[in-house]
């Protein structure tokens, strides 16, 4: 294992990167990955792995798939490079994410982590009948702005609110399918360049998810958390966390709060002076992202058999 002469940061994405054909790369190249889709598949009780190789698209994008598969690929893919490279400074997970980020430092055992994002998924379904709840993202607005939006296209009875604060000038909203096309109709007004309507089955990170929140908190008391082997900047108030039971709390919290990853990548960078991030899992989300908000970090992905040289060349293996 090389030696850095550097910071980097762990990350992991979120709901939205899944497509299917993801992991079977890393299960066909590397043992330990494939190991990791046969503990899920054990842990599940049905075979996650083919669904993540094989599809179907319509059901991998089901929220109760969708989830568990995405952690699934995210730690094969950091039980494949972590080995070979020095443990990072600092984690990070946008939203479902955050699972993946307590696995790969050591607070929640793996096969506990995939039953519990299978849970929140489910639970997240469940917390809103289907038409009613809604989500959009607004382009080319600041985060106040948004927040104002949301505040004068709400009527009495109504929840919406910014979900997800993903980079200067991309906002998402969540809320009443009747608040967000109302917020869709007025953005144009306010200066958004577009407001874009997400295919999303529910309206996560806002207060009509309080009923999932509470179901995954019953399952994830029951479960170990241990002590960070680095630390894991939370969704919630983008501070670190070192685990345990402070870890539960924010995991809790975040199914109905607003994901902070603007300031998370900021932390990641000015606290922990991280000048590199590698994305574990599928695609390049966060590598976007970190662009419009970083000055000096830089993010790599590792998701493929090809990525791996390139990351490790990084660190000058």
């Amino acid at each position: 294992m090389g030696e850095s002469s550097f910071r980097w940061a762990a990350l992991f994405p979120g709901q939205g990167a899944q497509a299917a054909g993801m992991g079977r790369e890393l299960a066909d190249t590397w043992p330990e990955a494939a190991e990791v889709f046969a503990v899920a598949d054990e842990a599940l009780g049905e075979k996650l792995s083919t669904l993540c190789f094989e599809g179907p698209e319509d059901e991998l994008k089901l929220t109760r798939n969708t989830q568990p598969a995405l952690l699934t690929v995210a730690v094969a893919a950091w039980k494949v490079l972590s080995p070979r490279i020095p443990s990072p400074a600092v984690a990070a997970g946008h939203s479902l994410g955050e699972f993946s980020a307590l696995v790969a430092s050591g607070v929640l055992e793996f096969s506990d982590a995939v039953r519990a994002v299978r849970l929140r998924g489910e639970a997240m379904q469940d917390a809103v009948p289907v038409g009613v709840g809604a989500m959009a993202a607004i382009i080319g607005l600041e985060p106040a702005t948004v927040t104002e939006l949301c505040e004068t296209a709400r009527k009495s009875g109504e929840v919406l609110v910014p979900a997800n604060f993903n980079a200067p000038g991309q906002i998402v909203v969540a809320g009443h399918r009747t608040a967000v096309e109302r917020l869709i109709e007025e953005a144009p007004d306010a200066g958004a360049r577009r407001a874009i309507p997400l295919p999303v089955s529910a309206p996560f990170h806002c207060s009509l998810m309080d009923p999932a929140a509470e179901r995954l908190a019953g399952f994830l008391k029951t479960l170990d958390f241990s002590a960070a082997s680095f630390p894991v900047v939370a969704n919630v108030d983008a501070r670190p966390c070192d685990g345990l039971g402070a870890a539960r709390e924010r995991l809790i919290a975040q199914v109905a709060s607003p994901v902070r990853w603007i300031e998370t990548m900021l932390r990641l960078e000015r606290d922990f002076e991280a000048t590199l991030g590698v994305e574990f899992g599928v695609g390049r989300v966060l590598a976007g992202l970190s662009r419009k908000i970083n000055d000096s970090l830089r993010v790599v992905s590792m998701s493929a058999a090809a990525d791996l040289e390139k990351v490790l060349a990084r660190f000058g293996n």
